[in-house]
């Protein structure tokens, strides 16, 4: 997925190998996705905590512009802890200056999968066959206005009751609220929130 936005661009190397994640906020990952509609495609960014499953931001598009991955980045670092590593793939939007500056004024590392490496991003490519199959695909979006509806209702279904059974069979929220305590940053933050 290309824009015309493509200056000042940086690739990142990947940083996870080896890592193992045990709490929230330690890694984030994000993704586009095409989402099917009756009158044209839109498109879904996403921000994933792959501790929890938990769908922290997402944006559904009717153009594929680099300020929409911004806009999702942004809505996540205000209303989450910031992760230690924050995961993208090496396209243009998460590569461009705009984008990965947000990131390191804020001191976050930033990886990208390897090229062609879609096993790199599982978490957030297991969690897009799950939002079409038992959403995008049964609901057939007549235009953007209904896939913005039905995701949105979606994304609280799937953070809020949908079980998981890598999880413990409990949903994406249950885990990252339950952890919360673990995150690296959480000390920091019961200070400024106090």
């Amino acid at each position: 997925m290309a824009t015309t936005e493509q200056k000042n661009e940086h690739k990142f190397p990947y940083l996870l190998d080896g890592i193992f994640v045990t709490r929230p906020n330690q890694v984030w990952k994000s993704d586009i996705t095409y989402v099917p509609t009756s009158e044209e495609y839109a498109y879904k960014t996403a921000i994933i905590d792959v501790y929890s499953r938990k769908i922290l931001s997402y944006k559904v598009t009717a153009t594929l512009q680099q300020s929409s991955c911004i806009d999702v980045l942004k809505e996540a670092l205000n209303k989450f802890l910031h992760p230690e590593i924050f995961n993208s793939d090496q396209g243009s939007q998460f590569a461009s200056e705009n984008f990965y500056k947000n990131l390191l004024k804020n001191n976050i590392l930033v990886s990208m999968d390897g090229k062609g490496r879609a096993l790199d991003n599982i978490y957030i490519e297991r969690y897009w066959r799950s939002y079409k199959y038992e959403n995008v695909y049964l609901f057939r979006y007549k235009n953007i206005f209904e896939a913005k509806s039905r995701t949105a209702d979606y994304v609280s279904f799937y953070n809020s009751d949908r079980i998981h059974a890598s999880l413990d069979c409990k949903t994406p929220n249950e885990i990252y609220f339950e952890n919360l305590h673990r995150s690296k940053n959480y000390e920091k933050f019961i200070k400024l929130t106090g």
